[in-house]
This record gives structure tokens, C-alpha cells and sequence, in this order.
């Protein structure tokens, strides 16, 4: 090429970049739009009318919408594969006794035969406030050393525990992330609110799930009515977990934790809760339903293990869907449904998600 020949092409690209930065800066909305198509990922569990969890179903027999519109499902999977997973346990003073030991021996069976090997685990607990145990591991015996440490004391900070799990949830690196909240009473002592934790719940992929101990609720209710000890038998052996071709999230720090403040001493108001601490079904129910996840209520310490099992089993059962979305970063609330199209079985998923810009 002569040198003239490599002056003038120079200037045409200079030129072609200077229009192609007009065109952008003219018309931000546009060039957002065309590279903000992004793949949604929605975790489907499907039972049948007595609560069975229903296998073998193919992609065409979800129907997927957005906001009222059916969208095409472009990735999809039966199979099990690895969860990134939090442990969010009250730790307060209305805890102690066979309530603890029950819980304590029912996660530890939780990490040590129900979860697979790739499955990474952090803990929180909450009594004054949140306290990060262990944050994101493998090691089982690591966990399962905290909790033997923990002694229950103080008031119940529920809230504000949800608000410091969740984003730390979010940076799993597994595509399927959950939490599972274990609580016996109503928040007592959180600064956020529950208004506050649904919309971190509806930005977020994190399936929550919450296991409530009521005892001294005159039934023993359950999610879907059915009776409180689940029926679901646990996971039979090891799975291998199935690599699946979607991007893995990276990894940040876990978001700083305040300083603990000093417990109430004992028989004072906080120390052992009160008697209008009562389990709130409703505020724990508007914590899980709209991530796809569930809530139960026991009656029993001794229910807790199986009610862990259940959701163990629930989380080695699901369907995943992901559709690539070409909604606006408009920072507005899409609907999501998820349908069998021959409607015969029950569908959980999430119910949404924010388009945040």
C-alpha cells in the first residue's frame, strides 16, 4: 500500500469512529437496547396434586412468559447440578434447648449427607444482630465446627440477617443460588424492613427458602396444606454434578460485618424472646414465595430434620429454564410465568425480576 493509500485509509476509519460515537451519543436508548439483551435464569420446580415432585419433563412442555409475551427457552436442564447455598439460623435466646440441638443436628446432617460434594455452603447466624460464622466453603467440617461453637442468646434480628445473606448469596459461584432461613420467632431487633428485603429478593436470583418453628401454634400448617412432616423421601447416594454452559458469576468479598453488640443479660426482656415473639408465617412467606422457593412451618423441634430433608431434596429436583430477555434496563418489575402446557402438575418459579440499568 502506497503511503497515500494508508493516509486516506486511516481517515476513513477515524471517520466511521467519530459517526459511530455520534450515532451512540445521539441515541444512548438504542445502542443500550441492542447490547443489553441479557439470559434470565428461572429455577422451576413442578409436584403433582399430592406433592410428589414430578420428573421427566422435556423443554416443550414449559411455556414461558415475560410480562404476558411467551418467550422461546434456549437453555435448559433436568438434571442435577452444583448449589451455592446459605445457612441463615436465629441464634436467640428462645433457641436454647431441644430447639438447638434439634436444629444443630438436623443442618448437620443437611451438609454431611445431603448436599453433593461441589456444593458450597456459607453460614450466618442472627440473634442481636447478624454474624457472619463462615463464609464460602466446602469443607463441611468447617461449618459444621461453628455451629458447635454457637451458644443461643439475645434478641432476633431476621431481617437484617436476610439483608446481609442474600447479597453475599448472589456472589456464588454456582449458577443456582439459595438460602435457607431456620427461625422460631417474629424479628424483634432489625433495623431493615420487610418491604426492604422483598425488593432485594425480587433483584436478586437467590432462591430463599424458610423453615419456621411454631410451637405454639394449635395446628401444624404447612406450605401447599399439607401436613407438616414432608412425605418426600431424601436423596438416595451421590450425584455427579452437570456442568451447564452458562457463565459463572464472579466472586467478591463478603460485605463487612459490624461490630457485634454485648447480649442481654439473662431474664431480661430480649434475653429468651417474649411471648408476643411469635412466629410470623406471613413475613416469611413474603420472604420466599416470589423467589420461587417456599416456606414450612413445623410444630416439633423434631420436624426440623425433616423439613431441612425436604428442602435438600427440593433443591436436587428442580428444572432450570433461561430465555434471553430484550427488555429495557428500564429499572421496572417484569413479570415471569411458568406454565406446563398441559397443566396437569403444580409450577413454583420465580415471579419476576427487576431490569436494573
Amino acid at each position: 500500500m502506497t503511503a497515500r493509500g494508508a493516509v486516506m485509509a486511516a481517515a476513513i476509519v477515524a471517520a466511521l469512529a467519530v459517526t459511530t460515537a455520534g450515532q451512540e451519543s445521539q441515541d444512548p436508548q438504542v445502542f443500550r437496547f441492542r447490547t443489553g439483551v441479557e439470559l434470565i435464569n428461572v429455577t422451576v420446580t413442578v409436584t403433582d396434586a399430592n406433592g410428589r415432585f414430578v420428573s421427566g419433563l422435556r423443554k416443550e412442555d414449559f411455556r414461558l412468559l415475560e410480562d404476558g409475551q411467551e418467550q422461546q427457552v434456549t437453555h435448559f436442564n433436568s438434571e442435577r447440578v452444583p448449589v451455592s447455598l446459605g445457612l441463615v439460623v436465629d441464634t436467640s435466646g428462645s433457641m436454647e434447648g431441644e430447639r438447638w440441638v434439634s436444629a444443630r443436628e438436623a443442618l448437620n446432617r443437611f451438609l454431611f449427607q445431603l448436599l453433593d460434594r461441589d456444593d458450597e455452603v456459607f453460614l450466618y447466624r442472627f440473634d442481636n444482630q447478624p454474624e457472619l460464622v463462615e463464609s464460602w466453603t466446602t469443607d463441611r467440617e468447617r461449618v459444621a465446627t461453628g455451629l458447635a461453637r454457637i451458644r443461643p442468646r439475645g434478641a432476633t434480628s431476621l431481617y437484617d440477617a436476610v439483608a446481609a445473606a442474600v447479597p453475599l448469596a448472589q456472589t456464588g459461584r454456582h449458577r443456582k443460588k439459595a438460602i435457607v432461613l431456620l427461625s422460631d420467632g417474629n424479628d424483634t431487633n432489625s433495623r431493615a424492613t420487610i418491604r426492604e428485603i422483598k425488593s432485594m429478593i425480587r433483584s436478586s436470583e437467590v432462591l430463599a427458602y424458610a423453615i419456621g418453628l411454631d410451637t405454639q401454634a394449635g395446628t401444624s400448617p404447612s406450605w401447599g396444606g399439607q401436613p407438616s412432616t414432608p412425605t418426600y423421601p431424601p436423596p438416595q447416594g451421590p450425584r455427579m454434578p452437570i456442568p451447564l454452559p452458562f457463565p459463572i458469576p464472579g466472586r467478591t468479598s463478603p460485605p463487612a460485618q459490624p461490630p457485634r453488640s454485648p447480649s442481654p443479660p439473662p431474664g431480661s426482656t430480649n434475653s429468651r424472646g417474649r411471648i408476643d415473639d411469635r412466629l410470623n408465617v406471613s413475613a416469611l412467606r413474603d420472604i420466599t414465595d416470589e423467589s420461587g422457593g417456599r416456606t414450612e412451618i413445623v410444630r416439633f423441634a423434631r420436624d426440623v430434620d425433616p423439613a431441612t430433608s425436604s428442602v435438600a431434596d427440593e433443591l436436587s429436583k428442580q428444572y432450570y429454564l433461561g430465555y434471553s430477555s430484550q427488555a429495557r434496563k428500564d429499572g421496572q418489575w417484569h413479570t415471569i410465568r411458568v406454565e406446563l402446557r398441559d397443566g396437569r402438575h403444580l409450577v413454583r418459579a420465580r415471579k419476576g425480576y427487576m431490569a436494573l440499568p
